[in-house]
């Protein structure tokens, strides 16, 4: 049965589903750990087991409604995960606000060999002050092409938007953030296309 369910794309995985509740189970499987990053990076490690569940509950009861055209259900589960996200925004605005105002200074414990670790936090309470000035439009966007990696294409479907304002958008999004950071850009790198 687990290898069959290893053959089928997430498409026929749902369809299946639909006789086989339990065959769900290999959906979950595959992206549950995916999923659960992308929250814990949105919301926090203390809230994305909770945030996880959440979306493959959502996903589980709404599975009869999965467009089985699409064979992969990232954009879907992500879409998901967002809307759930949302749900969640006051805490995540709470802690943003909370991250904008520690210190970049941190104890000399540091290792020399951790200078990009060094470097990342310094750079952390600048960019979680940058994405407070966002709205959760721009902030979901964006996340979902620089944590979650989904490409143009994939962030269109999760948001429900069409191709080309998702292109407009983090054009837009990408120079106010730049701004914000006095020039750096740390999500400078294009997504994947396809």
């Amino acid at each position: 049965m687990q290898e069959v369910s290893e053959a089928l794309d997430d498409s026929a995985l749902i369809g299946r589903s639909l006789d086989d509740p339990e065959s769900f189970a290999a959906l979950f499987d595959r992206h549950a750990d995916e999923i659960h990053r992308y929250a814990a990076r949105r919301l926090g490690v203390e809230l994305a087991e909770d945030v996880t569940g959440e979306v493959f509950l959502v996903a589980f009861r709404r599975r009869a409604r999965y467009d089985r055209a699409w064979p992969d259900a990232r954009p879907w589960l992500y879409g998901i995960a967002t809307r759930v996200v949302a749900q969640h925004r006051r805490a995540e605005r709470r802690r943003n606000h909370a991250m904008s105002k520690v210190s970049a200074e941190r104890p000399g414990t540091f290792d020399d060999r951790s200078a990009d670790r060094v470097t990342a936090e310094q750079l952390q309470p600048r960019l979680a002050k940058a994405l407070t000035v966002l709205s959760a439009a721009e902030r979901d966007l964006l996340l979902l092409v620089a944590w979650a990696d989904l490409t143009y294409e994939e962030a269109a479907l999760a948001l429900g938007v069409p191709v080309g304002t998702v292109r407009s958008r983090l054009h837009r999004l990408r120079a106010k953030v730049r701004r914000a950071l006095g020039g750096n850009d740390p999500f400078a790198e294009e997504p994947r296309h396809g």
